[in-house]
């Protein structure tokens, strides 16, 4: 195979978006959220991950915590992958990981990307789908049963939970 062959054939390859969050919680186990302000409801710190810069997973969603929120925290470990079927758009693999329990002095700390995000809060798990759209609502009770009874990553399609 030539390198044009290799090149045309990767370039017809099927696409597939990926973006990577950080689940935080407070001690009394409520989750921290952020309010975009180009779509509805409420999501994770977090974003696309910059694959083509040649970025992982983890990095994307450590840089994309210290853009929004303003914490440069190393992610912990992988709590949930969540494959979302795309509508108007390539699928999206979406990457969560644990980024602990966040201190008072931590939330102090927290601010935010102007450009992006409106609030930020801290949400009881009772509460979440209130704030939670769609698929992301199960990616993150899913991460939060993870990170309970101390499982190993969750594979989700479309936010529910398959491969049991």
């Amino acid at each position: 195979m030539t390198t044009l062959d290799y090149a045309t054939y990767i370039a017809g390859l099927p696409r597939v978006l990926a973006g990577a969050a950080v689940l935080f919680r407070d001690a009394a186990g409520s989750v921290l959220l952020v309010e975009p302000n180009y779509r509805d409801g409420w999501t994770l710190p977090g974003g696309t991950i910059e694959s083509d810069d040649g970025e992982t997973p983890r990095q994307g969603a450590r840089r994309e915590t210290l853009e929004e929120i303003g914490l440069d925290v190393p992610p912990g470990r992988l709590l949930v992958v969540d494959w979302v079927p795309g509508l108007g758009r390539p699928p999206l693999v979406s990457y969560v990981y644990d980024g602990g329990v966040l201190g008072e002095d931590d939330l102090k700390a927290v601010r935010l990307q102007e450009e992006e995000l409106l609030s930020w809060r801290l949400v009881p798990r009772a509460d979440l789908a209130g704030h939670l759209l769609g698929s992301l609502h199960g990616r993150v009770l899913a991460a939060l049963d993870v990170l309970e009874d101390g499982s190993g990553t969750a594979e989700l399609e479309n936010g529910v939970r398959v491969g049991r």
